[in-house]
């Protein structure tokens, strides 16, 4: 057992009436629990590999369950002096509380919006009558309800054609896992017997009839960790029992898959199923619904695209693919013969990514213009209707609504401005704001910049950095430096309440666009892929190394934040360079590459990642990468804490738990290395919202506490440095 003690640099307490500081003292002594070591050892390609505490890879045992309440002390332990923690919380619940309103949206006889009145922990679905007045919007289905813990979510819903039935899908504790129940919209009475065991799953209706969904086989072994590699298409039909749900695709070899979809169209004529081994790039069949008994059509018969189709007229196809056009296109094709040789381009590639929607009988392409939102409104002829004037430069989103709609709703937002939904008048193009949020926090006070730099091979990466007006660029700030880099996901610019808490205390918030990313089409997410990973970590670390260069931060206040495959970037990089960072927080991370293959759906991963399974060539690369496995003695490591959740199945806690024990094991110097595990919490989908305040108190309480900073009551909107 490795005891450290810290003494906390001095604290200037600052009263109301504003008199003298004075200086405070105390040590924080952190007592680590006591991780046994096992002798595993596993051998790849002629190379032995010690796995030392694969024992806490068992989530269903005693052991591990019992090391997980002693980190917990440990970790909290250490939270709990850190002065100014109920300080941010306070702050974090006051800037949260305000309401906030989803676009609406029409079925049936209703118009529907999800709305928080603040602090709830999880959003209501309200409805009123459509063309009456919003104000008599009555609540539908309130969430928080489902527990008093509020750790019971909504994880989904759909409604029958005509609106009087909904299927709506709950996670319980934060767990992919979703269990399924059928409600009466008249009377919001339940109607059937709840399903069980759904995982991964849509619910698309066919008519008012039932719908199609889609889930794995119940696991043997731990639900929450077992391996899930055959995924399957059902069909519930209303009145009858889930064991009586017939498989429409993946019940055989031939169909063998790791994630299947079913989608019905909007008329109801085609049912569209999607099949994928991987994250990346799908198979895509369709099966025509007004024929009995027809054959499923092929459209595309590999996986070296990710193509869907978006709408319908009659038997015309208007897909949507990347397929030879890396930036993705719109294609028409006709469902007789809809193979990829006779698609006709309707809406070329471009230089930018596209992101297409339809409604009121109009396509509307979204563009990312170096992350930022750019719209354009085409006719089902191909025919460019106008640019969408958007309120600004940030991220638009949501130009979706049904064929015989006249309006629909966006929202609006970007790092400064807080999310807004505005009404489109789909033929004029006029927009006008429909809801704008009343919070306590001024954009005007705040800027946002982006930056492009240079990596390590010269590739320019994009970054935007946000932060108070009128910052001195001095070399001091606490900065926060946000990653992700992986899976063809883009990050775009977006208001964060816990962001702007940061901001307030003078701090940066720094979000680089990494290869591995989507930001600039498929070319730019396979530069980040496999035996090209390290791009990606090279990307992270020449945008600290940007912000160290202009003044804006130093390393004894930069601190990397990322989660799932965010975490295995900070983890990544606080192994590899070490004295970059004051400050490491690596959340639900993909720590262990050498396994991460052997849980839940991981397997699906190996198009970003490749496994230790592939080849002799893919293993040694991986181990070269893999945090857990990239831990040195001797070194001294960033002040490290890591979090996860007990109940994640889709990244695993005992990645997190690995990883945090190798850093206490090894770790050199003065440092804390702790490891913060949320109980009936997932991977970050419907955490509750006390939840979610009570984490980011503690991760920017221990990120300032670890760079000196003294957090001032949070009406100054100051900060000292210690």
């Amino acid at each position: 057992m490795k005891n450290i003690s810290l003494v906390i640099l001095a604290i200037l307490a600052l009263s109301a009436c504003k008199e003298e500081a004075k200086e405070q003292k105390q040590d924080i002594v952190v007592n680590y629990p006591e991780t046994k070591k096992v002798d595993t050892i596993t051998n790849y390609f002629g190379t032995e590999v010690k796995d030392p505490y694969r024992w806490l890879e068992d989530d269903k045992s005693s052991e591990t369950e019992d090391w997980v309440k002693a980190q917990n002390v440990s970790t909290y332990g250490y939270l709990d002096n850190i002065p100014y923690r109920e300080e941010l919380k306070e702050r974090l619940s006051k800037l949260w509380n305000y309401e906030k309103v989803g676009s609406p949206f029409k079925e049936g006889d209703y118009t529907y919006f999800y709305k928080n009145d603040g602090l709830q922990n999880q959003y209501v679905i309200y409805r009123y009558k459509t063309g009456e007045d919003p104000k008599t919007a009555e609540v539908f289905l309130d969430p928080n309800t489902f527990n008093d813990e509020g750790t019971i979510s909504l994880g989904g819903a759909s409604f029958s054609k005509d609106g009087k039935t909904l299927a709506y899908a709950i996670s319980e504790g934060g767990s992919d896992w979703r269990k399924i129940l059928i409600m009466d919209t008249e009377t919001k009475k339940i109607v059937e017997d709840t399903l069980i065991d759904v995982k991964f799953s849509g619910m698309s209706w066919y008519k008012n009839e039932g719908f199609y969904y889609s889930s794995y086989d119940k696991p043997k072994g731990s639900e929450l960790s077992a391996k899930t590699d055959q995924h399957k298409l059902y069909y519930h039909k209303l009145g009858t029992s889930q064991k009586d749900d017939p498989v429409i695709f993946g019940g055989t070899a031939a169909q063998k898959h790791r994630y299947v979809g079913g989608r019905v169209s909007e008329d109801n004529k085609y049912l569209v199923i999607t099949a994928s081994v991987s994250t990346s790039g799908n198979k895509l069949f369709i099966k025509d619904l007004e024929k009995p008994n027809s054959s499923l059509i092929t459209v595309v018969d590999h996986t070296n695209s990710d193509t869907y189709p978006i709408e319908n007229v009659g038997s015309k196809l208007y897909l949507v693919t990347n397929l030879n056009a890396p930036n993705k296109k719109i294609v028409t094709v006709d469902a007789s013969n809809p193979t990829p040789e006779n698609w006709v381009d309707f809406i070329p590639e471009t230089k930018n990514v596209l992101s297409p929607s339809t409604g009121g009988g109009y396509f509307f392409a979204e563009y990312m213009v170096d992350a930022v939102s750019k719209v354009m409104q085409y006719d089902y002829d191909g025919k460019l209707v106008r640019e969408v004037e958007l309120p600004g430069v940030g991220s638009a989103g949501g130009f979706g609504a049904k064929k015989e709609d006249t309006e629909l709703f966006y929202s609006f937002t970007n790092y400064v401005t807080p999310g807004s939904i505005y009404k489109y008048d789909i033929k004029t193009g006029a927009s006008k704001v429909f809801v704008k949020p009343e919070i306590d926090f001024n954009p005007e006070d705040y800027e946002s910049k982006q930056v492009f730099y240079a990596s390590k091979d010269g590739t320019k990466v994009p970054m935007i950095i946000t932060h108070k007006k009128g910052l001195e660029l001095d070399g001091k700030n606490p900065t926060i430096l946000y990653g992700y880099g992986g899976f063809n996901v883009s990050l775009t610019p977006s208001f964060s309440i816990a962001n702007a808490v940061w901001m307030e205390q003078g701090g940066i918030y720094a979000v680089p666009n990494l290869r591995g990313g989507g930001e600039y089409g498929k070319a730019w997410h396979d530069a980040g892929t496999q035996l090209k990973k390290q791009n990606v970590f090279d990307d992270f670390i020449a945008a600290a190394e940007y912000l160290i260069a202009k003044n804006y931060t130093s390393s004894d206040y930069l601190a990397i934040r990322g989660g799932s495959n965010g975490g295995l970037l900070v983890g990544a990089t606080m192994t590899q360079r070490p004295d970059l960072m004051k400050v490491a927080i690596p959340a639900v991370g993909v720590l262990d590459m050498l396994r991460y293959h052997t849980f839940t759906a991981g397997a699906g991963w190996a198009y970003d990642y490749g496994t230790a399974d592939d080849n002799k060539e893919m293993f040694e690369y991986l181990k070269g990468y893999s945090p857990v496995h990239n831990v040195k003695e001797g070194v001294q490591y960033p002040a490290t804490l890591v979090t996860t959740g007990d109940h994640d199945d889709r990244v695993v806690p005992a990645h997190s738990f690995k990883f945090a024990a190798e850093l206490q094991d090894k770790q050199t110097g003065n440092n804390p290395t702790l490891i913060r595990i949320e109980t009936d919490a997932g991977h970050g989908a419907g955490t509750p919202v006390s939840k979610t305040i009570e984490q980011y108190a503690d991760i920017f309480g221990f990120t300032l506490f670890n760079m000196g900073f003294e957090v001032l009551p949070s009406d100054t909107k100051e900060k000292v440095k210690g």
